[in-house]
């Protein structure tokens, strides 16, 4: 089962990256009329959110980048910032890179419980891999989030 759940990380993370592909600098900053994020925002909450939920959770060493949490954290918005974010390609090595770690973390891991449980709504995550693979459905949403967004703005 490790090694389906981590096939299934690999697999969403590269559908995100592929999403992103030809998405310029200039087209991941419009904020589509109605909404309150953009295509960067949604690409470093996915970094910032498996950073939190894959490794603080299971008490491992964050990988963070400074000012991702005031950029990218829930509830943030673009329109708050006032530090220019990281560049496109920046977020993209960001997202390839953590797989990878995620993988080498916690292989052979996914049963242990997190140092410091998470509950979100009725949801209680009692092990690693529930946290890894809510990540992934989060994940998933914020991909579509992505790709709507860019039928908005082209």
């Amino acid at each position: 089962m490790n090694e389906a759940i981590f096939n299934q990380l690999d697999f969403a993370r590269g559908g995100t990256i592929k999403t992103v592909e030809n998405v310029t600098e200039q087209e991941a900053n419009i904020i589509p009329e109605g909404f309150t994020n953009n295509i960067r925002w949604n690409l470093g909450h996915i970094y910032t959110v498996h950073e939190q939920f894959a490794f603080a959770t299971a008490g491992e060493p964050v990988q963070m980048p400074e000012g991702f949490e005031v950029w990218f954290a829930t509830g943030t918005k673009p329109a708050d910032w006032t530090t220019e974010p990281p560049a496109l390609s920046e977020l993209v090595a960001l997202l390839q890179e953590q797989t990878a770690r995620i993988r080498e973390t916690f292989s052979n891991r996914l049963d242990q419980s997190p140092a410091h449980p998470l509950t979100i709504g009725p949801l209680t995550f009692q092990t690693v891999g529930e946290l890894l693979a809510f990540s992934m459905y989060h994940e998933g949403m914020h991909t579509q989030t992505i790709k709507s967004y860019k039928k908005m703005i082209r």
